[in-house]
C-alpha cells in the first residue's frame, strides 16, 4: 500500500521576500494576461453560450472526422461558432452565436443535410446577458462575503488580508489560464470559481488558525497545518484530474472544463497558501506584532 507523507519544508532557509516572490510574480503575469485579453477582446474572459446566447446542436455522423467537419461547414448557411467531436458516441456538438440563424433554420438545414439530430438547445441573447450579470454578481458577493467573514474571525489586518490576497490570486490565475487555453466562461466554470473561493479560504484559515491560535513553535504549527492542508488539496487535485480525463474521453465538455479550472485553482492555492500567506504570517508574527 502506498503511503503519502507531506515533507517538512525548512522555511528558515528563505526570507519572506523570497517566499512571496513566486506567487506575486504569477499574480502579476495573470493580471497582465487578463488586462491584455480585455483590451483585445473587450472582455476579461471569453463568455460561452450560456452568457452570449445562441444555439447548440448535437448531431450524429458516421464520416471520418475531417470529412464530417467539412459536411457540417457546408450544411449550414451560418458559420458555426465551434464544432466539437464526442468520440464516445460518434456525435458532434455544433454551436452558433445568437443572431447567426434562428433555431428553426438551423434544424431545417441539419435535416436537409441528412444529419441525425440528437438534441438542440437555444439561449436568447437577452437571457444570456442577464445570466452573465447574475453569475458575476454571485462571484463578487461570495468574495466580499468571504472577506468580511475573514476580517470578523481574525480581527487583525495582516492575517486577514493575507487570506483575502491568496483567495484573489487563486481566482485570477485560473481565469488567465482559461484565456490562454481557450476555456470559455460558462455557468459550470463560474461554479468552479466559486468552489475555488471555498477551497482557498479553507486552507488559508487552517494555516492561520494553527499559527495564531494554537500553542507551539511557528514552524511546528506550520508543518501541522501543512500535513492536513496539503493532503486535502492534493487529494482534491487528484480527484479533479481523474474527472477531467474521464469527462474528456466521454466528450462531457462541461465537466472537463470544471475539472480543469479546479485543478488550476487548487494548484494556485497550494502556492499562495504556503508561500504568500505564510510569508505574510511570518512577517506579522516576528516583526509586525513587535511594532
Amino acid at each position: 500500500m502506498v503511503e503519502f507523507d507531506v515533507p517538512e519544508v525548512d522555511y528558515t532557509r528563505y526570507t519572506n521576500r523570497q517566499l512571496a516572490a513566486v506567487p506575486l510574480a504569477l499574480l502579476a503575469v495573470s493580471l497582465l494576461v487578463i488586462a491584455g485579453w480585455t483590451v483585445v477582446t473587450g472582455s476579461p474572459v471569453n463568455p460561452g453560450l450560456d452568457f452570449t446566447g445562441g444555439t447548440e446542436l448535437r448531431i450524429a455522423l458516421d464520416s471520418p472526422d475531417g470529412q464530417a467537419r467539412e459536411e457540417i461547414q457546408a450544411a449550414f448557411s451560418a458559420e458555426p461558432e465551434s464544432i466539437r467531436s464526442v468520440p464516445s458516441d460518434g456525435t458532434y456538438i455544433v454551436t452558433f452565436q445568437s443572431g447567426a440563424a434562428t433555431t428553426s433554420e438551423i434544424e431545417q438545414q441539419a435535416e436537409a443535410a441528412g444529419f441525425q439530430i440528437r438534441s438542440i438547445d437555444a439561449v436568447s441573447a437577452a437571457f444570456g446577458g442577464e445570466t452573465q450579470q447574475q453569475a458575476l454578481l454571485g462571484v463578487v458577493v461570495a468574495f466580499l462575503g468571504m472577506s468580511v467573514l475573514v476580517f470578523l474571525m481574525f480581527r487583525t489586518f495582516v492575517p486577514s488580508i493575507a487570506v483575502v490576497i491568496s483567495a484573489f490570486s487563486d481566482i485570477v490565475i485560473p481565469i488567465a489560464l482559461m484565456n490562454l487555453l481557450g476555456i470559455e466562461l460558462s455557468l459550470g466554470t463560474v461554479a468552479a470559481l466559486l468552489m475555488i473561493i471555498g477551497y482557498s479560504v479553507d486552507s488559508d484559515i487552517l494555516l492561520n488558525n494553527h499559527i495564531l491560535r494554537r500553542s507551539g513553535d511557528f514552524y511546528e504549527s506550520t508543518y501541522r497545518a501543512m500535513r492536513t492542508g496539503v493532503t486535502m488539496t492534493l487529494t482534491s487535485i487528484a480527484a479533479m484530474i481523474v474527472m477531467t480525463v474521464v469527462a474528456t474521453l466521454f466528450g462531457i465538455s462541461l465537466l472537463a472544463a470544471i475539472g480543469t479550472v479546479l485543478v488550476f485553482g487548487l494548484t494556485a492555492d497550494l502556492i499562495n497558501t504556503y508561500l504568500l500567506n505564510l510569508s505574510l504570517l511570518r512577517w506579522y508574527k516576528f516583526e509586525g506584532v513587535a511594532r
